[in-house]
């Protein structure tokens, strides 16, 4: 389980008054849920995550991963969770295997373990046949199918992915999504943020609304329409954080019949 207790982060900047990142941050992900931060680009999501990744120290509030403290305990913390954060380098002189090897043995993962977890990772996203070629002149989508198998090399409980189906191709960002099942199905805590609504709808159990720092709504897609008395999870968003001019986008065009669907139906056309 993943707690973000009023989180917040502010970035000193020289001769001006700090830059508030992330004001107040609650919500909780539970253990076989998948738990979605949806907000505009800049909202505080890649913020949030870090902070919950110990990656970035916290200006105020608490986080804890299964009961670790994100900064007392920061270790523990960092051995609990795979992270997949918006900076994917590789190594490139290294294949994907050495690639993946080289984290598994980071997290003191070495011999026929590593050797098999390596396998049954690249088969389950369809990576095997990139596991032997140098990572140099890789495409996006295979460069983040490397970056998820690093992440995921010592089976972690808690699981976080930042914006994980950026800029990808429609197949591996199919993959993905199923792989995101796949967690949630061997009763993972799955965290991950988008500024894409249907994706949203169709992958999250609990949806967490952040806007200008602040986590405005949460639930799943029915209480938000509720809450909000609205017919389609992007009115929603829309009435809840206020953006007007910034609404998450969605994959087909607001005047589209599409995006006025409701969840469910949206929900059938990304499976």
């Amino acid at each position: 389980m993943i707690e973000a207790k009023n989180l917040s982060k502010h970035f000193k900047v020289k001769g001006k008054p700090d830059k508030v990142a992330v004001a107040d941050v609650s919500f909780t992900a539970r253990d076989g849920q998948v738990t979605g931060l949806l907000g505009p680009n800049g909202a505080g999501k890649t913020t949030t995550l870090r902070m919950l990744s110990t990656l970035i120290e916290p200006t105020g509030g608490a986080g804890r991963v299964d009961g670790k403290d994100i900064r007392a305990d920061a270790m523990a913390v960092k051995a609990a969770i795979g992270v997949l954060s918006d900076a994917r380098g590789l190594y490139t002189r290294l294949t994907a295997r050495e690639n993946i090897r080289y984290y598994g043995e980071l997290r003191g993962i070495t011999g026929a373990t590593l050797e098999a977890r390596i396998e049954k990772l690249a088969a389950l996203i369809d990576m095997t046949e990139l596991l032997d070629r140098r990572t140099d002149g890789f495409s996006q989508g295979e460069r983040m199918k490397v970056a998820i198998a690093r992440a995921l090399i010592h089976e972690p409980k808690n699981v976080i992915l930042d914006e994980p189906t950026n800029g990808l191709d429609v197949m591996t960002t199919r993959s993905l999504r199923e792989l995101i099942r796949k967690l949630r199905e061997e009763g993972k805590c799955v965290v991950f943020s988008s500024h894409i609504m249907q994706e949203v709808s169709a992958l999250c159990d609990d949806i967490v609304i952040v806007s200008q720092g602040r986590v405005v709504a949460q639930g799943d897609a029915q209480h938000l329409l509720e809450i909000s008395g609205k017919a389609s999870l992007e009115e929603a968003f829309v009435h809840l954080s206020g953006e007007t001019d910034h609404a998450p986008t969605s994959p087909t065009s607001p005047t589209s019949p599409a995006s006025t669907l409701s969840p469910t139906a949206n929900q059938g056309m990304m499976q």
